[in-house]
């Protein structure tokens, strides 16, 4: 459980840098950004806050490690030599997922056979396309290293926004904006086309101090490392703040203004944001301290 680990957060292109920022305040001080998001050394547990509290991440991966493979033929035997059991169950089937670059192994789909296969006989893990546990693999520069996604289904999908509107912002996309905007959860925030909410919604819920990843489940409960007691311990740990800010969302299409309210309800924020029905040629500043306009335009 304690045993360090290369844990990477994948970011939004040309979000790095905010995640990072994201990452440190959270308490990963030894976050850095790499090439496609944010790596820090930590623990299964600090994989499980990750997934649980960061609200600008697109998935969290995990490395479990790799080595040399200059053929099929060695990568099938080295694959076998790994310690599988040390991080899948039995009883829960994968998906491996394989890329290949500037590596004398070109072949992604006959690597991937490879380590299924020794997956399957050294380990009894079950292979399904459909499976929700996934092994990512890259071999580069004939280099090849084994990464498990823990996230499942990509952190953007909090788990209680059942009704979408034409484009949505995606709430991962939300966090990191208002971030750049300097939101610390005590300001304003009006959102002149809100859509289905999701940026009243995601401030609403920074500010009260509610954890983004706590209505749903996450793929990393299906591996050998998890613990039941200690993972409902954490998500206990929640703090919740009282709200300074003020929430505004409008929009000219009463069918949005209803499916924001129903999914600020489900978010268990649906009294702290003022939804209305209203064209953004008609706005007048509402009651409340200046603070942030912020907009997804359609």
């Amino acid at each position: 459980m304690d045993t360090a680990m290369k844990i990477f957060l994948v970011a939004p292109p040309s979000l790095e840098h905010v995640l990072l920022e994201e990452a440190v305040e959270l308490g990963f001080p030894s976050a850095e950004v790499v090439s496609g998001g944010v790596e820090f050394d930590g623990n299964w547990q600090d994989v499980w806050r990750a997934n649980l509290c960061l609200r600008g991440a697109t998935r969290v991966l995990v490395r479990l490690g790799g080595f040399r493979a200059m053929h099929l033929a060695q990568l099938d035997k080295r694959s076998r030599k790994f310690p599988w059991g040390d991080f899948l169950r039995s009883d829960v089937p994968i998906r491996v997922e394989t890329t290949s670059r500037k590596s004398r192994i070109y072949h992604a789909g006959a690597a991937t056979q490879r380590i299924e296969r020794a997956i399957n006989e050294t380990a009894g893990v079950g292979i399904s396309p459909e499976a929700e546990l996934v092994l990512k693999v890259r071999i580069f520069d004939d280099f090849c290293t084994f990464s498990i996604d823990t996230s499942g289904p990509a952190l953007h999908i909090r788990g209680h926004k059942e009704a979408l509107n034409k484009a949505p912002m995606r709430e991962t996309l939300a966090s990191l904006f208002l971030r750049q905007m300097g939101y610390d959860g005590s300001q304003t925030i009006v959102d002149p086309m809100c859509g289905s909410g999701t940026f009243p919604i995601e401030a609403a819920e920074q500010a009260a101090g509610l954890f983004p990843g706590r209505s749903r489940s996450f793929a990393f409960e299906k591996l050998a490392s998890f613990h039941h007691g200690k993972w409902d311990q954490l998500k206990q740990n929640a703090k919740p703040t009282q709200v300074l800010g003020r929430f505004f969302g409008f929009d000219r299409d009463m069918g949005a203004i209803r499916l924001s309210q129903d999914n600020a309800h489900r978010a268990a924020v649906g009294d702290m944001i003022q939804f209305q029905n209203a064209t953004i040629s008609d706005l007048e500043p509402p009651d409340a301290p200046a603070g942030i306009v912020i907009i997804n335009p359609p």
